[in-house]
């Protein structure tokens, strides 16, 4: 009995510990097809290199808004490329909004390797390129988060505030999801990536928009709508119903496209 209890707490802790080596090869999905130029998918598109503080050269398309319109910073979900989202800066830019669509470390052909801290300084290189060198006032910027992404945008606002969120599939926070998925490990002791969406937007004072679908199977749509509950600023909910995590509708379908052009519109009207 005793042997069998041992060799049963070895095995546990063994997976437990390759769990915890190897997590982000699970939580990061980046695709690993050629990433065309801008101009070959998006019409009027630009092909940029943004610049991190730890010396990384990540690439990303830019779409210049129309004339003193709103842009839209988009950080990805935890998969795929910005060749993914273009079909959403197309539509954002056909509403007359500008678009920066950048892929992370680890990401569309870029190098290093995906983590929280990264992503951090990733987003951090797309805001100085729009504020510095496309002279895109702060205020003037959307802030879009896709999935995992809106971890990355909300702690990038509580650094640099833009005009306002829009926050697609939000949640708690990463251990919160993956205490849903896998609820037999402890996910919270062994997660290195923590992404906690719901306290960084209760200090975000900032027009916020949360869209979610109603039948998310990864996100639960109620910590979605936690998120919205402790936002600190004015907050617009738009729930999808019937749409599933990676629905198009979702992606870049007319509710969706619509929530950020209004938010935009808000913005646009001053105080």
């Amino acid at each position: 009995m005793l042997r069998a209890f041992v060799v049963v707490v070895a095995t546990l802790g063994l997976v437990l510990a390759l769990l915890y080596a190897f997590q982000r090869r699970l939580i990061y999905l980046p695709s690993t097809d050629t990433v065309p130029s801008a101009a070959d998918v998006l019409p009027g598109a630009e092909d940029v290199v943004l610049e991190t503080t730890d010396g990384l050269r990540l690439g990303a398309w830019f779409i210049r808004a129309h004339p003193d319109g709103t842009t839209v910073l988009v950080a990805n979900g935890n998969a795929g490329d910005r060749a993914g989202r273009a079909p959403l800066a197309a539509a954002l830019s056909a509403r007359g909004l500008g678009v920066l669509l950048f892929d992370y470390r680890g990401y569309g052909g870029n190098p290093g390797s995906p983590s929280e801290r990264g992503f951090a300084l990733d987003a951090r290189a797309a805001y100085r390129f729009l504020v510095e060198d496309a002279d895109v006032p702060p205020d003037r910027l959307i802030y879009l988060g896709e999935s995992l992404g809106t971890g990355v945008v909300t702690e990038l606002a509580t650094e640099h505030p833009p005009g306002g969120l829009v926050l697609r599939s939000p949640f708690i926070d990463l251990p919160s999801v993956g205490q849903v998925h896998y609820p037999f490990l402890p996910v919270r002791a062994l997660l290195r990536d923590r992404y906690p969406v719901r306290t960084h937007v209760a200090a975000l004072d900032v027009p916020t928009t949360v869209v979610y679908g109603t039948r998310d199977a990864i996100v639960p749509p109620e910590q979605s709508r936690a998120v919205a509950a402790a936002a600190a600023g004015s907050t617009q909910v738009v729930p999808v119903e019937g749409a599933d995590h990676n629905d198009g509708v979702l992606l870049d379908g007319p509710t969706f496209v619509d929530a950020v052009v209004a938010l935009a519109d808000l913005i646009d009207s001053g105080p």
